[in-house]
């Protein structure tokens, strides 16, 4: 069996991460008994200087990438199908707004120190909560409930939730990921070298696993 060490850069305001992600667990589902491999989330914010309220989804859209509604009516059920492809749900008339992503990522940070499969399971529950139910991913009871979901510790989280704890760790790793050339997301680097970019289907994922497991 090869081990691999997967670094997924993503943010929780990504559909295409969403799609990602559970395209990526398919893929390595796959491959099991051939291939093991330790997920970990690295930060990246879509929209760093989104104000605090957020911004209607169909004019930043529009203002970031000229997209037309038609474009973004067909783009949404594009998303919806390659998301129920890989069994996740996107409830996208329930997405108005885009909100600011900096607090979800501080969660994620800690997370990931606390237990096997926690930033995993929170990662899950922070798009869900935007994708699927069309939360507010900057709101604080929302991250709360996230967290508690995700089987953190409540208490920790809100005080993490409430303070500026991990700010400086997310913003390390946010630039080093940008000074590593990734400008876009998901971005999923294997093994320190190997970059696989988008929200990749599961087949193309196995291949590229399989191949990287072999040179290793």
């Amino acid at each position: 069996m090869k081990h691999l060490k997967i670094d997924f850069v993503s943010d929780v305001s990504c559909p295409w991460c969403a799609i990602g992600l559970k395209s990526l667990e398919r893929a390595l589902e796959n491959t099991r008994g051939d291939i093991e491999a330790n997920i970990h989330f690295q930060p990246f914010e879509l929209n760093p200087q989104m104000v605090a309220e957020g911004e209607d989804i169909e004019e930043h859209l529009h203002r970031k990438y000229g997209a037309t509604p038609e474009q973004g009516a067909r783009t949404r059920e594009m998303i919806r199908e390659r998301g129920a492809a890989v069994g996740f749900t996107f409830n996208m008339e329930k997405r108005g707004r885009i909100y600011n992503t900096f607090d979800a990522h501080r969660l994620l940070h800690w997370a990931e120190g606390e237990g096997e499969g926690r930033q995993r399971a929170l990662k899950l529950a922070l798009f869900e909560a935007y994708f699927t139910r069309g939360e507010d991913p900057s709101n604080h009871e929302v991250l709360l409930r996230a967290a508690t979901e995700a089987g953190l510790d409540a208490q920790r989280a809100q005080g993490i939730i409430e303070s500026n704890e991990f700010a400086g760790e997310v913003r390390s790793q946010e630039q080093y990921y940008q000074q590593a050339g990734i400008h876009s997301v998901p971005a999923v680097i294997i093994n320190d070298r190997h970059l696989i970019s988008g929200g990749q289907p599961p087949e193309v994922f196995e291949q590229a696993l399989r191949q990287i497991a072999q040179q290793a």
